[in-house]
């Protein structure tokens, strides 16, 4: 009788031990993902659509928001769950999700402050809810809302979304409700800045009628960093420089003895210090770019009883016009211009305080003859 071989059954049961084994190792294994970067530094979080990701632009505004900061001798550390950009950008993390809407942002929100922590947030969004605007400022305000909650000592920096030709009315609508949802939340104690960032972009700086060119993203990373500059302790301190530490010469001075006199008495006249009672007005340029500025203007009550309304004087610059203001009502936008009061913020306590801001295009002159007037 022959005896079967049995070699090549056998082998092919090992190989298919094998193949079994290789496949479930495959499936153990995690997919790759990249690391997250840390420095150390302030937490900064990117948060928006592709805007902030940086279509078309690999790493968008984020690139020209690190050379400032980095320039200034800040040190921060940008977070989030994506990860993009050229290596000249130092970090590369952010939270900016292509074709998402504020809905979308909202529902994993909690989940990405609770993973990075951050210190400061700046959020661009909106651009998708311009297809279906209806309600977004309302959505817009649940995402502050959830923010704020969850992460209460941090600084949030929102920008009213860039320019959409192709749905410019619903931009408008949005924009002009976002300083208002801002105001509300600031006044409640909130860390809510407004980032005017509209006016920044024209139809000249968008690719493709929605996200900017390299210019376009530059002058979005300008208006960041001048936000940034004007909240302490957003971006960290900075590089403090250092003195030389001196000694002096010790000498020794002679002895010498005055001669006694007697000083003669004198009465002081009597004086009646002045009474503060004016409204000041003063101006302050938030940044700029090569054809324009941020400015900001705080109106002042110097006196002993409280506004209940307000009015401020400027002269704009020659070539110059006010494109965009929030926190009072203009008249006018060019030469001598009237601000008033919002119906927010017209009551200032006795010595107290209240500010508007406005983008100015044209030039980076500032205004002149700025004063005003309380009632």
């Amino acid at each position: 009788m022959r005896r079967r071989a049995t070699t090549p059954r056998v082998f092919g049961l090992l190989a298919g031990v094998c193949s079994a084994l290789v496949a479930a190792m495959l499936v153990a294994l995690p997919a790759p993902s990249a690391l997250a970067e840390s420095n150390g530094g302030v937490k900064v979080m990117p948060l928006g659509d592709s805007i902030t990701d940086g279509y078309n632009v690999p790493g968008g505004y984020r690139n020209t928001l690190w050379q400032k900061v980095g320039s200034a001798g800040y040190k921060v550390d940008f977070v989030g769950s994506m990860f993009n950009g050229p290596s000249s950008l130092g970090d590369h993390d952010h939270e900016g999700h292509s074709g998402w809407t504020i809905s979308q942002i909202d529902a994993q929100i909690v989940g990405w402050l609770r993973t990075s922590n951050p210190h400061t947030v700046l959020l661009h969004i909106g651009t998708n809810d311009m297809y279906n605007a209806s309600g977004a400022p309302a959505r817009l305000g649940t995402l502050l809302d959830h923010i704020t909650s969850n992460a209460p000592s941090a600084e949030v920096f929102v920008a009213t979304i860039i320019p959409r030709p192709a749905t410019s009315a619903a931009v408008s609508t949005f924009n002009a409700a976002v300083p208002g949802l801002v105001s509300t939340r600031a006044a409640a104690g909130k860390h809510v800045h407004l980032v005017n960032m509209f006016p920044a972009l024209s139809s000249a700086d968008l690719a493709d009628g929605i996200h900017p060119t390299a210019n376009g993203y530059a002058k979005m990373g300008q208006v960041w960093y001048s936000a940034l500059q004007a909240v302490p302790g957003s971006m960290g301190n900075g590089t403090v420089p250092t003195t030389p530490v001196t000694t002096p010469p010790v000498t020794t001075p002679p002895v010498t003895t005055p001669p006694v006199t007697t000083p003669p008495v004198t009465t002081p006249p009597v004086t009646t210090p002045p009474v503060t009672t004016g409204c000041t007005a003063t101006f302050r340029m938030v940044g700029n770019w090569n054809s324009g500025y941020q400015g900001e203007v705080t109106v002042r009550n110097g006196g002993s009883a409280a506004y209940t309304g307000w009015t401020t004087n400027l002269t704009v610059a020659s070539g110059q016009s006010i494109t965009n203001l929030w926190g009072g009502v203009i008249t006018g936008s060019t030469g001598a211009v009237t601000v008033g009061n919002a119906t927010y913020n017209g009551a200032v306590a006795a010595q107290g305080s209240t500010t508007f801001g406005f983008i100015a295009d044209g030039n980076i002159t500032p205004p002149t003859a700025v004063r005003c007037a309380g009632a």
